[in-house]
């Protein structure tokens, strides 16, 4: 199936801001030094969409969204998407219009398990909807609005479609939220070209949770199925277990199909994940492809073949994304070759392979011993000197 993948919408100042991550580092909601840092990085590495708390959660909010919009302008960018994430309430929709947002992501909870009740049928509701949002085309014709139908995969399909045919017409993205992250990629390979055939003129925007971990895998897949648009945060965080993550996507993008990415400057992915490790007082996860992390090697033996070759243990071209070195870790399971290039390279002493072979051997043997009160390098240049070795 043909793609049309149309770039990320950023959430990191809505979703992300609803990551638990932000109380554990006692931040609790981003600065407007924290936002401009990100904003900023963000435009660089090729971001154009950028989605917002609706205006009505707080004055501060509203502020820090005009700084923003006035910093994009200053700086030269002029084709910005702003997002406001509103309820289909016309209290949200006046005040995001008012503070000047010229996008809308409009929502609905048609999920059994929403607690919401409607005082009208579906079919009145699904008037109300689109009497709104041919009003707003017609009072503001260069409005963006996309609307979703929230925890979609949970929802009854019929129901979502109803209102899905009856309003695809007047906007500009449907929504395709997997709002609890419940989803599975074959479910939704299957229901995005579905989608993508039933509604071929009106792009698509998909929204994965990892509350099992497939938040990566279903966007990859949605995308590659006919999704047009993935949200997507720095890092992945956002509410529960966070969602796609933005580099992630890109570097698995870049894998599938360079083309997908060639509005992106690759080489930033990396920076910018330290950047909000950096305001989040945190390493970049583990589990995050684009990260010094994943070029670590701990095994002698994996030490071993990369020192020989790269490419024996990284399979991945992460210098593309900014991830310029990679990093051996000295401990039990280091091996010869390592302390041998770490003695000899690093640390300038004089001295053959045989001798390395000798003080890893003794390394190994009292790693266990000393660890509690000395780190592994440590360790290694107290045995080193014991030996007399001499430094160039």
């Amino acid at each position: 199936m043909k793609t049309n993948f149309k770039g990320v919408i950023d959430t990191t100042f809505r979703e992300g801001q609803q990551s638990s991550l932000l109380f554990d580092a006692r931040k609790y909601k981003f600065s407007l030094e924290d936002k401009k840092a990100i904003f900023q990085n963000l435009l660089k590495l090729g971001v154009r969409m950028f989605e917002f708390f609706s205006p009505v959660v707080s004055e501060e909010e509203i502020s820090h969204f005009e700084i923003l919009k006035s910093l994009a302008l200053k700086l030269g960018y002029k084709e910005v998407k702003f997002l406001a994430h509103c309820r289909i309430k016309k209290e949200d929709i006046f005040s995001a219009l008012k503070a000047g947002f010229n996008g809308l992501n409009l929502y609905l909870n048609l999920s059994p398990y929403s607690g919401a009740i409607y005082s009208n049928s579906l079919r009145k509701l699904i008037d109300e909807v689109i009497k709104i949002i041919i009003n707003l085309k017609k009072q503001h014709p260069d409005l963006y609005i996309r609307f979703s139908a929230e925890d979609f995969f949970r929802s009854d399909l019929n129901k979502v479609l109803n209102l899905y045919d009856a309003i695809h017409r007047y906007v500009d993205t449907l929504g395709i939220p997997d709002t609890v992250g419940i989803a599975i990629p074959q479910e939704v390979e299957k229901k995005i070209q579905y989608l993508r055939k039933r509604y071929p003129e009106v792009n698509l925007e998909v929204h994965f949770h990892n509350t099992r971990g497939f938040s990566l895998i279903n966007a990859l897949t949605a995308v590659k199925s006919g999704a047009n648009y993935v949200d997507t945060t720095i890092l992945g965080i956002g509410e529960r277990s966070g969602i796609t993550s933005l580099t992630g996507l890109l570097l698995n993008l870049y894998l599938e199909d360079k083309n997908y990415v060639k509005n992106y400057d690759l080489k930033l992915c990396y920076l910018l994940n330290v950047l909000l490790g950096s305001i989040l007082n945190m390493p970049v996860p583990s589990t995050e492809p684009v990260s010094l992390i994943n070029r670590t090697h701990v095994a002698g033996v994996h030490q071993k073949a990369v020192l020989n070759n790269k490419q024996s243990y990284e399979g991945i071209p992460l210098h593309r994304f900014g991830v310029n070195k990679s990093t051996f870790l000295l401990g039990p399971l280091s091996g010869t070759n390592l302390i041998y290039y770490f003695l000899k390279e690093i640390k300038g002493y004089h001295i053959t392979k045989e001798q390395a072979k000798i003080i890893t051997k003794e390394f190994k043997s009292t790693f266990s011993r000393y660890q509690q009160i000395n780190n592994p390098e440590d360790i290694l240049m107290i045995i080193a000197d014991s030996k007399g070795y001499q430094k160039k």
